[in-house]
C-alpha cells in the first residue's frame, strides 16, 4: 500500500515543480543540523544543535525533500571532502577530463558553485580548462598545491544573484543541490546567470535517492540533504527551469547522478508543475515515477526493520566483549549513529581524512581517530560506511597487520 492510500499528509507545495501534494512517508526527531562540522570537544559535539527531519515525495515530478528543513551551518569548519581515498581522486580526476575532452574546454573558463575545498576544479584546470573560479563558504585555499593556482580564483561565500555577472564556458557544481532546499528557485537563478550565453555547458552530479531508498540506507539521509533526486526528477527539474539535458548517467559505483545540459532559448519565468519544459529528447531513464512510487513505500516500510537489526547485531558483539568502529565519520556515520542510537556499541569512528583526528562526530560525541589507532585498539568488526571503499579499507587494515570482520553498511 503506498503512502497515499495510506492517508499520508499532504504538505507545502513541491519545491521543485510547484505541485502542492507531497506526501510524507518518513520522520525523525532530533537529528544533529550538520553531520560534517569539525568539532572540538566532546561537550560541543554532544550539545550540538539539532533539527528534525520529515521527507515528502512529489508523486508529480519524483523529488523528495525534507520539507521541515530549517537551516544548517557552512563555514570553514565543515569538511566534507572525499579527496583523501586514493579510488575518489583517480575517478574525479578522471571526470574531470572527461568534460574538459567532451565539452572542448581546453583553455575556457569554469565556475564552480558549491566547490567544496576546491579539487575537482583544481582537477579540471590541470586536465587543460584555461582558469577556474569556485564559490564556497568553507573552501580552503591555503590546501590548493598545484602548478594551476594562479589560474584559480576562490570566494568564500554562497552563490547567490550578486555573483550573476560571473560569466564562465562551464559552470559545474558539484553535491551542492542536495543541501539547497529552494531548488526550483536556485535553478531558475542559475539559468538568469547565463542569460543569452547559450553555449554554456552546465555539469552537475548528485546522490541518487532511488538507490538509497531501494537499499534502505538510513545513514545516507540527514538533515542538511534537504533535497534529494532521481535521474528523472532532476532531469525533470534541469528543463522546467530552462535548461535541455543533453547527458544523464549513474556513476560512481551507482551511487552519483551526472547530469549534463545547456540553457535553452526558453526562458522560466516561474517554477510551475504545468510549464513547458525546455527542448530536447527526454531519454527512457527518466521515466522512474513508477520505480520511486515503489522504492518511497519499500523504505518507509522496512528501514525500522532494518536499524533494529543492526541494533541487536552489534548489542550482541558487545555482549561478547567485542569491539566495533565505523570507518568513515562523515555524514554517512553521524546518520548512521544517530539512527541506531549508539555510543557504547561501537566507542570510535575512523577516518583517512587527517583534518578530523582527534575531533569529534556532530550530535553523537564519537572521537574520530586515524586508521593507525587500531593497531593498539584491535576492534572485532569494521562498519564501512561505503560498500565501495571495501578494498581500500581492506588493504589499509591488512598494512596495519589487522584482520577484523570487514562490513558495508
Amino acid at each position: 500500500m503506498s503512502a497515499a492510500e495510506q492517508g499520508a499528509a499532504v504538505m507545502a507545495a513541491c519545491p521543485a515543480c510547484g505541485h502542492a501534494e507531497m506526501e510524507a512517508f518518513f520522520e525523525q526527531s532530533a537529528i544533529p543540523t550538520n553531520s560534517c562540522l569539525l568539532l572540538d570537544t566532546l561537550e560541543e559535539a554532544a550539545g550540538f544543535p539539532t533539527g528534525d527531519l520529515r521527507l515528502g515525495f512529489c508523486p508529480a515530478c519524483g523529488f523528495i525533500a525534507n520539507v521541515v528543513f530549517d537551516e544548517a551551518e557552512y563555514s570553514s569548519r565543515y569538511e566534507e571532502t572525499q579527496g583523501f581515498s586514493k579510488l575518489f581522486v583517480e575517478w574525479a580526476q578522471g571526470l574531470a577530463r572527461r568534460w574538459v575532452e567532451k565539452y572542448d574546454l581546453a583553455g575556457r573558463s569554469v565556475l564552480e558553485i558549491g566547490c567544496g575545498k576546491g579539487e575537482f576544479l583544481t582537477w579540471m584546470v590541470e586536465a587543460g580548462a584555461g582558469s577556474g573560479i569556485g564559490i564556497d563558504p568553507g573552501v580552503h585555499p591555503e590546501r590548493i598545491d598545484s602548478a594551476v593556482a594562479d589560474r584559480l580564483t576562490w570566494i568564500a561565500d554562497f552563490y547567490s544573484e550578486s555573483y550573476a555577472h560571473l560569466a564562465a564556458d562551464a559552470v559545474v557544481c558539484r553535491h551542492t543541490l542536495e543541501h539547497i532546499a529552494p531548488v526550483g528557485e536556485f535553478m531558475a537563478m542559475v539559468r538568469r546567470a547565463i542569460g543569452d550565453r547559450l553555449d554554456t555547458v552546465v555539469l552537475f552530479e548528485l546522490p541518487d535517492v532511488k538507490r538509497v531508498l531501494e537499499e534502505v540506507a538510513f545513514w545516507d539521509v540527514y538533515h542538511e540533504h534537504c533535497s534529494y533526486f532521481s535521474m528523472g526528477s532532476l532531469a525533470r527539474l534541469f528543463r522546467r527551469t530552462g535548461f535541455e539535458v543533453l547527458h544523464l548517467e549513474l556513476d560512481y559505483d551507482g551511487q552519483y547522478v551526472l547530469i549534463e545540459a545547456r540553457p535553452s532559448a526558453m526562458k522560466p519565468s516561474a517554477v510551475s508543475s504545468d510549464g513547458a519544459p525546455a527542448p530536447g529528447d527526454v531519454f527512457p531513464i527518466e521515466d522512474d515515477l513508477e520505480l520511486l512510487r515503489h522504492a518511497v513505500d519499500k523504505y518507509r516500510d522496512e528501514v525500522a526493520a532494518l536499524r533494529e537489526s543492526w541494533r541487536a547485531r552489534l548489542a550482541e558483539l558487545r555482549g561478547r566483549g567485542g569491539k566495533a568502529v565505523i570507518w568513515g565519520a562523515g555524514s554517512k556515520g553521524v546518520s548512521f549513529l544517530t539512527n541506531l542510537g549508539l555510543r557504547d556499541e561501537i566507542r570510535y569512528a575512523v577516518d583517512i581524512n587527517p583534518y578530523k583526528t582527534g575531533k569529534f562526530m556532530a550530535g553523537t560525541g564519537h572521537e574520530i581517530v586515524a586508521p593507525e589507532f587500531l593497531v593498539e585498539y584491535r576492534p572485532d568488526l569494521v562498519v564501512a560506511m561505503n560498500p565501495i571503499y571495501l578494498a581500500e579499507i581492506r588493504a589499509k587494515l591488512d598494512e596495519l597487520g589487522l584482520h577484523p570482520e570487514l562490513i558495508a553498511a
